[in-house]
């Protein structure tokens, strides 16, 4: 089994590689694995379109999930965005919380931070700025957020209990979260897990949902809620290459599966 330290090279790896890969190629699959696919749909990513502030240039397809849509975000806020890639939602963020505000994307890719502060120059926006930073450690002082994001990236991060002390540290009192990410339900046979971690990268990193709204609890959050959930289908194409028909069926009956949640959370006034 891989040190947190050997998972984290890993990912840094592979975002490096994804930092200069096309939407096309990545939203084919959840976190850019690669793994090809002949039905059409994407079964992870979102959609962003219509969504104030959204640039296309700096949507990788990588997420999960809305998150900003959910966050609340006021005029004026300060929003961190954890794992901000090319900036994506630090620019819907930023059309939320308007030029009184301000927007730190952080992000453990150095590619990535190039790809983000290159899209925030051509967007003129002086108050969206990206920081090279761990998110169990994160470069940031105490109670310095009133919102913080993240789409489909505390499921890749080692210490989850850590992310999420690091979260409550520097949101605001008062402040809240919203992050979309991937959960597992039931116990995945191994066949199935294997590809779904072919099919969606990220799965690879995903815990139980009751033990991640559990991680959020135990973090010190209050008035957790899941703002909204969706099934991950893998599809059959994939699912084919490792199980039987029978398998299959199984499978889409047993209940376990791959999920889609976003958790929303309030620190303490």
């Amino acid at each position: 089994m891989k040190t947190s330290e050997e998972l984290k090279q890993t990912v840094k790896e592979k975002y490096s590689e994804i930092a200069l890969q096309s939407k096309e190629t990545n939203e084919t699959s959840c976190c850019g694995s690669g793994c090809c696919s002949d039905e059409t749909f994407n079964i992870m990513n979102d959609e962003y379109k219509d969504l104030k502030g959204y640039n296309p240039d700096a949507d990788l397809g990588l997420g999960c999930g809305l998150p900003t849509e959910f966050a609340k975000i006021k005029e004026g806020d300060t929003v961190i965005d954890l794992g901000s890639g090319a900036g994506n939602d630090c620019f819907v963020a930023r059309a939320e919380t308007g030029e009184k505000g301000k927007v730190i994307g952080i992000d453990f890719t150095e590619a990535m931070i190039e790809k983000s502060k290159a899209n925030a120059e051509k967007l003129g926006f002086a108050n969206v700025e990206f920081i090279y930073g761990d998110i169990e450690n994160l470069p940031v002082k105490d109670n310095t957020a009133d919102v913080i994001v993240s789409n489909c990236v505390l499921n890749l991060v080692p210490d989850k209990e850590k992310a999420f002390s690091e979260i409550m540290r520097v949101l605001k009192p008062g402040g809240h979260f919203s992050v979309s990410d991937i959960v597992l339900i039931g116990e995945l046979p191994s066949n199935i897990r294997k590809a779904g971690e072919m099919y969606a990268g990220c799965v690879s990193g995903a815990v139980q949902k009751n033990e991640y709204i559990d991680l959020v609890n135990k973090a010190g959050f209050k008035n957790v809620i899941i703002q909204k959930e969706k099934t991950i289908l893998i599809p059959n194409d994939i699912l084919s290459k490792y199980l039987s028909e029978e398998e299959i069926e199984n499978y889409k009956e047993s209940g376990s599966g791959i999920y889609s949640i976003t958790v929303y959370g309030e620190k303490k006034a």
